[in-house]
């Protein structure tokens, strides 16, 4: 094998996409270059000798902020194995910033942005010559046309085990400055025809779960009634066997034939991420983001009123401007509208993007290791951020997970962000923790907290025993005889936390 393709994914059911768009693209040289994907956490040592099992000549790695730091790792044992190894990076967190990497300088080329032209090529020039004489090879944007479409390349266990990963178009006309699709100057679409052949393609071989990674899939909102049409065919075709796909939108641009297309949708079918993050227009001015927050919140109710899809509605704290009262106020408007799930984010500092014009105006100060977020701003000291992140991640186990959705909203009441950062407050002295907290005491847990707010301990054992499978009493017998599931929640969001 004279060139390899890996990279370090967060779980084993995400398919590298950027991978197989390589391989896609590989001309001539595509017989002698094949896939090897990881995980994170894997032991590096076995990484690199698995790599080195097929003796390559030229190793490209994929880096993102999630892996940057254990393939950093990975590239410096397989340099000092096998130097004569060939190691190219690619991928955002290389993208930018570059010579200042410990990674970068470890390997041979870096090839920044678009790499389906330029790093075939660069393969060609270091195995046949001339050889290149810089490092840095900045990618070349071709026609989309003239991209290959790599979604043959899914094999059939990823089709049967993991997400697959599909994009109608690159890029964002919209300049949000902590988005690295800030610096594109738009959306770029692959030919519409193309691209539904290929899904036609996937569905055949059996897949059915698919996740679009377009920043704005609603955009074209033609393009986006066709490709949402194909998913209806084959519901209509076949109900017993459903797809289920994922899509990003843009919150205030849903027009009523696109609302008509998204109200024919099953329950279970069809999820939106919505990225909101700040309803402050002060805040969404200072990083140029454009929202018309009245007619996004217009559309998030209306979708919750009167579609089926799960909604995955996003907010981001720590944003330069913005202090913990502001956040407060946008995370109450977004409970009262109903969402199924509200990603609470922190900021991170990704490499590239237009955020680090604010941070000395905004003091704001960035952990200098992946993911690069944000630990204090001029407006939230680092106690209070902390307080945040923990708010976060207690608000994923108990809220986002939907394993207590009756219970949630007795937890919320009229000041959802003020009880639930002083639940979050009390169960950190009470566990000191904020990961591994087993779902059974996490029950108990939020029992006694309910107590703690006045409810008699019998319906507050009750209220979580409708929600969880469990035990939940005090001497911690079993309440449940059916152990096989412990979450109660809708069809469609328990095959939303599987993917």
């Amino acid at each position: 094998m004279t060139i390899l393709l890996s990279t370090l994914n967060a779980r084993y059911t995400h398919a590298s996409l950027g991978l197989r768009y390589l391989l896609a693209n590989m001309g001539p040289l595509a017989p002698e270059t094949r896939i090897q994907e990881f995980v994170i956490g894997a032991k590096t040592a076995d990484v690199v000798e698995r790599l080195l099992l097929h003796s390559p000549q030229i190793v490209g790695f994929g880096v993102y902020i999630w892996n940057v730091e254990e393939t950093t790792k990975v590239v410096a044992m397989l340099k000092r194995v096998a130097p004569e190894v060939i190691v190219v990076l690619g991928g955002p967190e290389v993208s930018f910033e570059t010579n200042e990497q410990a990674i970068a300088r470890l390997a041979d080329y870096v090839v920044t942005g678009w790499g389906d032209v330029t790093f075939p090529k660069l393969c060609a020039e270091i195995l046949d010559g001339p050889k290149p004489l810089m490092k840095i090879h900045a990618g070349v944007q071709p026609p989309m046309a003239e991209i290959a479409l790599p979604y043959a390349l899914y094999s059939d266990e990823d089709i049967a085990h993991r997400t697959l990963y599909v994009e109608a178009s690159r890029g964002c006309p919209f300049k949000c400055e902590f988005c690295l699709s800030s610096l594109d100057k738009t959306a770029w679409p692959f030919p519409l025809d193309a691209f539904l052949a290929q899904l036609e393609s996937l569905h055949a071989r059996g897949a059915r779960l698919f996740k679009f990674v377009d920043r704005t899939f609603n955009l074209n909102v033609k393009t986006s009634q066709r490709i949402m049409q194909f998913f209806l065919d084959k519901l209509a075709a076949n109900p017993e066997d459903p797809v289920y796909a994922h899509f990003e939108l843009v919150p205030d641009h849903l027009p009523e034939p696109l609302k008509q297309t998204i109200a024919q949708f099953p329950p279970g079918a069809l999820q939106f991420e919505i990225g909101i993050q700040s309803f402050n227009p002060e805040v969404q001015a200072l990083v140029s983001r454009k929202q018309n927050n009245e007619k996004a919140m217009e559309n998030i109710r209306w979708l919750c009123e009167h579609s089926q899809a799960h909604l995955h509605v996003d907010l981001i704290a720590g944003l330069p401007g913005e202090d913990i009262a502001s956040f407060a106020r946008g995370f109450d408007r977004l409970v009262s509208l109903g969402a199924h799930e509200i990603q609470f984010g922190i900021l991170k500092r990704l490499r590239g993007t237009p955020i680090i014009r604010h941070t000395e105006p905004y003091a704001m100060v960035y952990d200098p290791a992946p993911p690069y977020t944000v630990l204090a701003t001029g407006l939230i000291d680092f106690p209070a951020m902390q307080r945040l992140v923990r708010f976060a991640r207690y608000w994923d186990l108990v809220a986002n997970s939907g394993r207590f959705a009756n219970t949630v909203r007795e937890l919320l009441g009229v000041r959802p962000f003020e009880n639930f950062m002083a639940f979050s407050d009390w169960i950190y002295t009470k566990t000191d923790a904020t990961h591994r907290i087993a779902l059974e005491k996490l029950a108990k847990l939020v029992v006694e907290w309910l107590q703690v707010t006045g409810m008699e301990r019998d319906r507050a054992a009750a209220l979580v025993a409708s929600d969880y499978a469990g035990s939940v009493d005090g001497a911690g017998k079993s309440k449940e005889k059916d152990k096989t599931s412990v979450v109660a929640a809708p069809a469609r969001q328990v095959r939303h936390l599987a993917a």
